[in-house]
This record gives structure tokens, sequence and C-alpha cells, in this order.
């Protein structure tokens, strides 16, 4: 799918990656829908920085956890650019979920984020995707759906669920939608890592350094483009999920 003259929502779409996946899109010929729950001053920052580029930008704050805000922000996206066509489930929460727990609250809050989310989104642009004959869906996964992460118990099962969501939704919506994932390593350091912790991080990779959010970009405009390509995963992480066999067998 060429994305000029397209609409994109991108959920998550105004801080880190989700943020450089929105003006890409846009930098296409893109109208983007940027979904943001907390970041109200960065959504309408990044909705400003992609005006600039052409294109239409509307900022929306939905709750994707939340089955009506998902609706009530698909049909903003119909009222204002007539539809979606190409979704990318970039947001997700990054919280400890350690196990076993007594407090089911957090494990509730980044699996409605992770899991139903996606869901929820997907379900409600789906219709309008398929009546139009052509769609594109991108889920945003992560290294934690192949292997656990200790203390992150609903972080991992999140991202394993949208690994069988992508192949899931790819199957139900053929052949009019596709569907794919991207599964970036380390591209960008959480705000709390320390010199130390970023360079144990580059040496886990085979290719030793960090990546960046454009190599995510990437990817995702790959999937978005190619049209013969569906229920894929690119990993997008330097080599990170093999690192660990670099020094030895067993």
């Amino acid at each position: 799918m060429d994305p000029k003259g397209k609409t994109a929502l991108v959920t998550g779409g105004a801080v880190r990656v989700g943020r450089a996946i929105t003006l890409a899109l846009a930098g296409a010929g893109a109208n983007v829908v940027i979904n943001y729950q907390s970041s109200a001053q960065a959504a309408e920052a990044t909705a400003e920085e992609a005006r600039t580029l052409g294109v239409g930008a509307l900022a929306v704050r939905a709750d994707i956890s939340d089955a009506g805000q998902v609706a009530a922000m698909a049909a903003a996206a119909r009222e204002r650019f007539g539809g979606v066509d190409i979704l990318v489930n970039s947001a997700s929460l990054f919280m400890e979920t350690p196990f076993p727990t007594d407090d089911l609250s957090a494990w509730r809050l980044v699996t409605g984020i992770g899991i139903d989310g996606p869901f929820f989104c997907a379900n409600a642009v789906a219709p309008q995707m398929l009546a139009a004959g052509a769609g594109a869906i991108v889920n945003i996964a992560d290294l934690s759906g192949w292997e656990p992460w200790p203390r992150m118990a609903a972080h991992s099962v999140s991202k394993a669920a949208i690994l069988a969501l992508t192949r899931q939704l790819a199957l139900e919506l053929a052949p009019a939608v596709r569907v794919n994932a991207v599964a970036p390593g380390p591209v960008l350091p959480p705000p709390d890592y320390t010199p130390e912790h970023i360079d144990r991080t580059a040496a886990k990779t085979l290719l030793e350094r960090w990546g960046s959010p454009e190599d995510v970009v990437g990817a995702v405009m790959y999937f978005v483009r190619a049209d013969y390509v569906t229920a894929e995963v690119i990993a997008v992480d330097g080599g990170e999920r093999f690192g660990h066999r670099k020094h030895e067998i067993g």
C-alpha cells in the first residue's frame, strides 16, 4: 500500500518510537491520527510537526483498553478523514508485574493496553478496511514475545499475545487486509537506564550496539508497502535474540 493519501492511526503515536512512526507515515504522505492517553502536549506537538509535512493530523485521547473509547476514536477518524487505512498498534505499558502476587491491578493494566488494546483497535477499523478492499495493520511486539523476562509477566505475555494476534488477524482479514508485526530490540534507552546499563545492553546484541527508532520505522514502512507479505514478523534487534550464543555452546 502506498501511504500517500491514506490515513494512518498510530496508538502511542505521540512519543518515542510511536512518534517516529507517526512522522514517517506523515512524511510518506499519509494523514495521521495520533492516539495518546496522557501525553496531550506531546501529541499536539507531533500533530503540528506532521502538518508541516503537508498532511492532516488529528490527536485523539483514548484509553485503548476501553472498547468504547476506541470506538469513539475510530469514529473521529472517519469523521475527519473518512476512515483508517493503516493501523499501527504501538502503545504499550512497560511495568513490572512480579509473580505470584496478591494485587492484580498491574496485570490488568498492562494486559489491557497490551492485549485488549490492539484487539479493540483492529476490531474498530477492520470493517471499514474490509469494505474498502484494502488495509494494513502493523503490530509492535518485542523479544519478550519469544522469551520470558523476569518480573515482567504481564508484558511478556502481552507481547506473545501480539504475535499470536498478528497471525490470527492475518487469517481472519485475508485477502483484503494484511497484518504483520515488528519486534524491536534495544533502539531507545528508557529514561532510567544508566550508562553502564546501556553498555551492557549493547554487548548483548550480535552487532554490539544500539539501534534507533528509524530502524523500527524502516520495518514498519516495509510492511505497510509490501503488498505480498502478511502474517509475518521482523525482529529489529541487532541480533539480540541470539547474542547470548556469541561465546559458548550449550
